[in-house]
């Protein structure tokens, strides 16, 4: 290995063993090397007709088929993706096509940049990994399936599907099972995100199709200027960990316009977030729309900026919720849930910042200040086992100028309205709620240490 690839090699490796992972605690294991220098042939270069899955005048086409490709679905066609992917990375506005028809099997790899600008990979075929954690080559990351490291201005695109096929790795015996005693068996538990973007910007993913991931459907990892549209995400409501979209110290993130189906958060945004906008989302079946969770092992994680309008979330465990550990520190900050409809929503609005993953979780006297936080035009159902507003701040660092407005959850069944549950929320009702959230405390906390409020 040249000292160049050790170089590169290193600092993906440093990166990635440091970055916080959302929810729950694992170790990150080292991103995977970059593929080998492709061969040198130059592809036929093409150009669709207007006629086309493609619209473009003048850019170039790289057929993954071109390259040796087979698409059978079983053939490792790894190599064909490497080899066009760096022939099409010298060209502008170059154009990665993987046709319809066909079903590519790609192993654990990492697509590495910078890149000339306008690059598109166009998806029309169906792109898949290995068939689960004993098809998985032991000398592969387990961590990651699909990555993008150091690409600016480029498009993933078309009408194709990604297949995580990701059953295999939520039925292994250390993941929580829905069975009667809900045991999880010790045991390796490495499980793949599908497609990972790292230290890139002015992305673009739209049209897409991706189901099943073994872990996260999408991660954005230290990325700038973000344009996710019209993707269609689904895995079961069961399967663990299957977060649809997750951003983390990333900024200039919008979300629109798709449907994500899954069994965790619709979409997480870690710390390090912000000026993140979501918009026109239908959620769920899912755990709803989450900020957080923050601030594990006492760490200091900052967001702000935060949008989230015009959406629907339904038969999910939660709505519009943030999450944070206790013991950690930095704000959660200018965020506003606005015109979002529940239908049979169990939690429709929450802040929980005692979130926790045992029993009996230890109350620390450090935590994430949670202010300026909007919640307005929510209306809907609620499942009837929990309050629909649960607002649960720390016991030393209170929430901060909540406001209320056109709020109005039903009961999903029955008759009985259920009280909200505040625990050191400060904040104002704009409107008359329903229920009415008397529990919320008037006016300004006596006591915020400065810490608090200049740490971000």
């Amino acid at each position: 290995m040249d000292f160049s690839r050790i170089v590169l090699f290193s600092a993906i490796s440093f990166c990635f063993f440091f970055l916080p992972i959302q929810g729950r605690y694992r170790a990150l294991s080292q991103i995977s090397l970059p593929p080998s220098p492709a061969p040198s042939p130059a592809p036929q270069a093409a150009f669709l007709s207007s006629g086309g899955t493609v619209s473009s005048n003048s850019a170039a086409i790289f057929n993954v088929l071109s390259f040796g490709a087979i698409g059978d679905g079983v053939t490792d066609d790894t190599q064909a993706f490497k080899m066009a992917w760096d022939a099409a990375c010298q060209v502008q506005s170059a154009i990665i096509l993987v046709p319809n028809h066909y079903s590519f099997m790609i192993q654990s790899t990492i697509f590495t940049g910078p890149c000339k600008t306008g690059l598109i990979l166009q998806i029309e075929g169906t792109i898949m990994p290995p068939d689960g954690p004993n098809s998985w080559p032991k000398n592969n990351s387990r961590r990651q399936w699909l990555v993008f490291y150091r690409i600016n201005d480029m498009s993933m695109q078309g009408g194709g599907v990604i297949d995580g096929r990701g059953e295999k790795w939520w039925n292994l015996p250390c993941k929580p099972h829905k069975d009667v005693k809900g045991t999880k068996l010790p045991g390796p538990c490495d499980s793949p995100v599908a497609l990972r973007f790292f230290l890139s910007s002015n992305l673009t993913v739209q049209g897409l199709k991706i189901k099943n991931s073994p872990q996260f459907h999408f991660r954005f990892d230290n990325c700038r200027d973000v344009h996710i549209d019209s993707l269609y995400i689904k895995a079961p409501s069961q399967s663990p960990n299957t977060d649809g979209i997750h951003i983390e110290n990333s900024n200039g993130v919008k979300i629109y316009n798709s449907v994500i189906s899954n069994g965790d958060d619709c979409v997480s945004i870690g710390a390090g977030s912000y000026n993140v906008d979501i918009m026109n989302i239908t959620c769920g079946p899912s755990h709803g729309i989450s900020i957080g969770s923050l601030g594990i092992r006492n760490s200091r994680a900052c967001v702000s900026n935060i949008t989230v309008s015009d959406s629907t979330i339904k038969h999910s465990d939660n709505g519009v919720r943030i999450k944070t550990w206790q013991g950690g520190s930095g704000a959660v900050s200018k965020v506003t849930f606005n015109n979002i409809h529940m239908d049979t929503v169990r939690n429709p609005i929450m802040i929980d910042q005692y979130y926790c993953l045992t029993k009996g979780c230890i109350n620390q006297t450090s935590a994430v200040l949670i202010s300026d936080i909007i919640y307005a035009n929510i209306k809907g159902t609620y499942d009837p086992r929990s309050p629909p507003i649960h607002l649960a701040c720390s016991d030393t660092v209170p929430c901060t100028n909540l406001t209320l407005s056109d709020v109005e959850l039903l009961p999903a069944r029955g008759q009985t309205v259920l009280n909200p549950f505040c625990w050191n929320a400060y904040g104002a009702l704009n409107t008359i709620t329903i229920p009415p959230v008397y529990c919320l405390l008037e006016g300004t906390p006596q006591f915020l240490p400065q810490l608090y409020a200049d740490q971000c």
